[in-house]
């Protein structure tokens, strides 16, 4: 079930992850929208982990082995 998560355009922020602008946080929002239609339920630590990824501070390669590994559960 789709549940909605806080985003906070005006602070920058989604379940108060801070985000350096507002392209980023859209950027992250939608792909995290897109996943929780498919059943995705994002935490705290996969919203940092998404946006991470996003901001090119990890690799793909990184973001699967964290994802896979649960490192940001």
């Amino acid at each position: 079930m789709y549940k909605p998560i806080q985003i906070d355009r005006e602070n920058l922020t989604i379940m108060g992850v801070p985000f350096p602008d507002l392209e980023t946080l859209n950027r992250t929002a939608n792909a995290i929208g897109s996943n929780m239609f498919e059943g995705f339920e994002p935490t705290v630590n996969y919203i940092t982990l998404i946006r991470d990824y996003v901001m090119n501070k990890i690799t793909f390669l990184q973001f699967i082995e964290a994802a896979k590994n649960m490192t940001y559960v």
